[in-house]
């Protein structure tokens, strides 16, 4: 060694063994803790990505022509939330819009919002009948919507029992017999006469052939059935007559809102042709049966109409305002994802992490949505591109997306990115491994373009109807890494069907 060299190593040693620092090279025990575990990790396997339960032990090509994808070792946290969770990073969560929102603990504005039709109030509606057969000799009340008030002349009748109802009392008052006055002064009563007119026939004791009858309440005709001399008996319904000072309005709900509706209840009303308007009202009764038809439950609503405003038969909608409920766990309704067999919301369990869970749904209001069970006060779901994470994390999540209908078939969806629909020619079919040979078209879906490859047959599918130079439209799917063919229907087959 050069004697300069032989110096120099001498100077920096002793300078190093001076200040106390001693030079080294890197190894496995200097290392940051995070470069170590980069070293040590490697991938447990290698999955296909477009099936999942295609893996191999070493990287490779899947059965589509694509590259396998490295699958490691989870964290401790991902394995404690069980299957499905999922890790997107800031980056992607950026770029998706991905919005969250806790899970509350609150009360449900409850609002029934339904629609009716204004009526008289039934309790304030009277008819008139006459207690005695006769003739109309006057009519006052011209047509059916004319007002009248109160002790208005209605019409005047000529009845011979009447007349010799006035007689008897008359006679009555000149014998001066209290007995026979008070028999046929009740007499007249029962008659609906007026006292009025009783005390008139009492002083002046002149009996009139034609006897005037007056309104007992104001309010609207609602029915006029008689004319200037129609011949009337105690059984002519000859008119009614509605007021307007108070209405009802009739209207239905749902049978599964019925549970929500009480008597006393407060009720806000809207019309469209006095838009901007609102009439504040109450539940005044509750029909006892539901409608068979439309499974709808009738309720009558009460509402002041000082101004006659409004009118019977006007088309209205109405919210009904329940009771507040007690509190419970709610969300957003647009955090739910809702599918045919199940109801679902994605968790975000934080650092990026998801997970998709399935949730029992109780009632609903315009926003929000009870949660029975699934999650639990003050988790946080996604309530913006849930349904991007919810694709990913379902398909390895704890619970299952479809179910098979039977033993014998199962069902497919175009969403499912393991399936695939398209057409082809048989070149050849093996009855007996149930192997068929098929020049398929392209699959856009995947990106791939058109082959000939073997495809496996499902226990459903019959080979007596395939034979080689057929053209034929099939579903098929990658299990296990094999091309399993579900459903296969030959072109002309499918024609004739049609034909």
């Amino acid at each position: 060694m050069n004697t300069n060299l032989k110096l120099l190593l001498v100077a920096i040693c002793s300078a190093a063994l001076t200040t106390g620092i001693f030079l080294s090279l890197p190894s496995e025990h200097s290392m940051p803790t995070d470069s170590k575990a980069s070293i040590k990790k490697e991938p447990l396997y290698w999955v296909a990505p477009m099936d999942s339960n295609y893996r191999r032990d070493e990287p490779g090509l899947s059965p589509m022509g694509m590259d396998l994808v490295p699958v490691y070792e989870e964290s401790d946290r991902g394995a404690n939330e069980g299957p499905g969770s999922i890790k997107i990073s800031p980056t992607v969560i950026n770029n998706l819009g991905v919005r969250t929102t806790p899970v509350a603990f609150a009360a449900l504005e409850n609002e029934v919002n339904t629609v009716g039709y204004v009526q008289y109030n039934q309790d304030q509606l009277i008819h008139i009948h006459p207690r005695v057969e006769g003739w109309v000799e006057t009519l006052y009340v011209k047509a059916a919507g004319d007002q009248v008030k109160q002790d208005e002349p209605l019409y005047t009748l000529y009845s011979p029992q009447l007349v010799n109802a006035q007689e008897e009392f008359v006679l009555a008052l000149k014998r001066n017999n209290p007995v026979l006055i008070r028999a046929a002064k009740a007499r007249l009563k029962s008659l609906n006469v007026s006292d009025g007119f009783i005390s008139r026939l009492q002083k002046g004791q002149q009996v009139l052939q034609n006897i005037t009858f007056y309104a007992r309440q104001g309010g609207v005709v609602d029915e006029l059935n008689i004319r200037e001399g129609f011949y009337v008996k105690p059984d002519t319904s000859m008119m009614s007559i509605a007021q307007l000072d108070e209405v009802w309005v009739e209207a239905e709900v749902f049978e599964r809102q019925a549970e929500l509706i009480r008597v006393g209840l407060p009720v806000t009303m809207t019309l469209d042709y006095l838009s901007g308007q609102r009439w504040q009202g109450q539940v005044d009764y509750i029909y006892p049966t539901l409608d068979a038809k439309n499974r709808t439950l009738r309720v009558r609503l009460r509402f002041d109409n000082q101004g006659h405003q409004l009118k019977p038969n006007m088309f209205a909608q109405v919210s009904i305002h329940s009771q507040v409920a007690e509190k419970q766990l709610i969300v957003p309704k647009e955090a739910v994802i809702r599918t045919g067999s199940q109801n679902r919301v994605v968790v975000a369990l934080g650092d990026g992490r998801f997970k998709s869970v399935e949730v029992t749904l109780g009632q609903s209001d315009a926003a929000n949505t009870e949660i029975l069970s699934g999650v639990m006060a003050d988790d946080e779901v996604v309530t913006s591109a849930q349904f991007l994470i919810d694709s990913e994390s379902s398909k390895n999540s704890d619970f299952k997306r479809m179910q098979a209908v039977s033993h014998n078939s199962m069902q497919m969806s175009d969403a499912n990115p393991n399936t695939a629909t398209v057409n082809g020619v048989i070149n050849s079919i093996d009855a007996n491994n149930r192997i068929v040979n098929i020049s398929r078209e392209a699959i856009e879906k995947w990106g791939r373009g058109p082959a000939t490859m073997d495809f496996m047959l499902a226990k459903n599918v019959m080979t007596e109807m395939l034979k080689p130079n057929d053209e034929v439209t099939f579903t098929f799917s990658i299990e296990q890494g094999e091309f399993v063919i579900h459903t296969i229907t030959p072109v002309h087959a499918s024609h004739s069907q049609h034909e």
